[in-house]
């Protein structure tokens, strides 16, 4: 846990700051999937939700280019902290709702289909927040060196790094999106190693979530069309 809160930043590293745009738009869908799920599956309204998430989000950019960084970084995980709770709670009703049958088939599907995607999203969000002490711990870096996942170019030797103009390869949300994205589908990092206790743990529960998606309530709706 000390290894993502305080992180070995390098001051005099010059690197193209990473673009933040990317994880901005995958929390805004995670709060647009919201609507797709019916109204019993929605612990708060929707709006409400997507209100929230807006707020925060605003909050975390005027943070950041305000230089307060450690605000930028506490909001982010309140941000994240909050879609992961609805995301969950949400599952936990579709999964108490499956025997009752309270729900159609294809409302079922929608709602798996949904919770599946947004879990995805929220865990590349979590490892992209929490990896090397966060995106702009990342950014003081020469490189990307040390982490919770050994990405391809970080076992590259520097000459190999130069050759192919990686030598101040960083990774970026999309990196992060594609190991939860493996995550979820395979249930594991297939290329990416994975280092931090931290890393695993939180590995461990995106698969238990995507498990009980894909296999108990998507299953179950096919089952019944």
């Amino acid at each position: 846990m000390a290894e993502m809160l305080s992180p070995r930043v390098s001051p005099g590293a010059v690197r193209d700051p990473e673009p933040r745009w990317p994880a901005l738009v995958a929390v805004l869908a995670v709060a647009g999937l919201y609507f797709a799920l019916p109204r019993s599956l929605r612990p708060v309204n929707s709006w409400i939700v997507l209100s929230v998430v807006m707020v925060l989000a605003a909050a975390t950019v005027v943070a950041r280019r305000s230089g307060r960084h450690g605000l930028n970084q506490i909001l982010g995980y309140i941000l994240t902290g909050t879609l992961t709770v609805a995301t969950i709670w949400s599952l936990g009703l579709l999964v108490a709702a499956l025997p009752a049958h309270k729900e159609p088939p294809i409302r079922l599907l929608i709602s798996a289909a949904a919770l599946w995607i947004s879990n995805m999203l929220i865990f590349a969000s979590w490892y992209w927040r929490l990896d090397g002490g966060g995106p702009y711990a990342r950014d003081l870096q020469p490189g990307h060196v040390d982490g919770a996942f050994l990405f391809p170019q970080m076992t590259m030797t520097p000459e190999a790094r130069a050759v192919a103009g990686e030598q101040n390869w960083s990774p970026g949300f999309v990196d992060y999106l594609f190991l939860a994205f493996n995550t979820s589908t395979a249930f594991s990092p297939t290329d990416v190693p994975v280092l931090s206790r931290w890393a695993k743990s939180m590995m461990m529960i995106q698969s238990l979530i995507s498990l009980a998606t894909i296999a108990l309530l998507a299953a179950r709706a096919v089952n019944i069309l």
